[in-house]
């Protein structure tokens, strides 16, 4: 048992990683260590900096106002956008790799569940990063922003309010973003972008599922109400309201509940 080495350390290792390449291999080196049994999670691990996540020198970050309005009007409006998608595939690498060392003591399967979200975010990335070259651009050439990674930070301290507003919230958005943006790919004549967008569509919805099973099993040790829980966190956080189109089906499969979907829409 003496090769069987602490998972938490082996994801803070990839999430500190700055080097792009290192950190896709490394992620996936993870998923398939964790499934040959040669990782193990530790009852406690050191305290780790609330912003640990590596990443390039570029993109460069500005807040979300300062970004410009992506079109499909030209080749560098598709490029602009396929860039956004891809930057928000490589922030969930770190936040799948950052629930993995960030809260130790919690049972085998949710390391389990967020390294293979990990591994799986690699992928998307990688296919969408391939596919932004064939552009003639690569991932760093538009500036990005950073709101994944703050919701993060925000939420360090617990893992119950990690799993309510990252995948619950922030990634369960992006399940009613995509069939808008793969219509209008489709629109402007780039169907490898919306195919491969249907391949992490089909995945989001699992990684959703995942943060609605743990978000669940925390409110249940805590003895709260899941959806009462979930809506005060909102308010607390001042998240963004759920707006209409609501990808209903896809959530529906997410873990949310047709009812609970028309309360968050009322409150908008």
């Amino acid at each position: 048992m003496s090769d069987v080495r602490n998972v938490h350390a082996a994801a803070l290792a990839v999430l500190a990683e700055r080097d792009i390449e290192t950190k896709l291999k490394g992620a996936e080196r993870l998923w398939t260590d964790w499934k040959a049994g040669q990782l193990a999670a530790a009852d406690s691990a050191a305290a780790i900096p609330h912003d640990l996540a590596g990443r390039p020198e570029r993109p460069p970050l500005v807040p979300p106002n300062q970004l410009a309005k992506r079109t499909l009007r030209d080749r560098a409006g598709h490029a602009a956008l396929i860039h956004a998608l891809a930057h928000i595939e490589f922030n969930a690498i770190n936040l799948a790799l950052d629930a993995v060392c960030r809260y130790p003591g919690l049972p085998d399967e949710f390391y389990r569940d967020w390294l293979q979200v990990a591994a799986e975010e690699a992928d998307h990335f990688g296919l969408l990063r391939d596919h932004l070259r064939t552009l003639g651009y690569d991932y760093g050439d538009f500036p990005a922003h950073d709101g994944l990674m703050q919701m993060a930070r925000d939420t360090a301290d617990d893992p119950l309010a990690r799993m309510a507003l990252v995948p619950r919230l922030l990634e369960a958005r992006g399940l009613d973003a995509t069939p808008a943006i793969q219509q209008k790919l489709r629109g402007y004549g780039d169907a490898r972008g919306a195919a491969i967008l249907d391949i992490i569509l089909r995945d989001e919805v699992t990684h959703v599922a995942a943060g609605d099973r743990w978000f669940r099993h925390f409110c249940d040790l805590r003895g709260l109400e899941p959806e009462t829980a979930y809506r005060e966190l909102l308010a607390r956080h001042q998240a963004p309201k759920l707006r209409r189109p609501v990808n209903t089906a896809a959530r529906l499969r997410a873990g949310f509940s047709a009812a609970e979907l028309d309360s968050l829409l009322g409150q908008g």
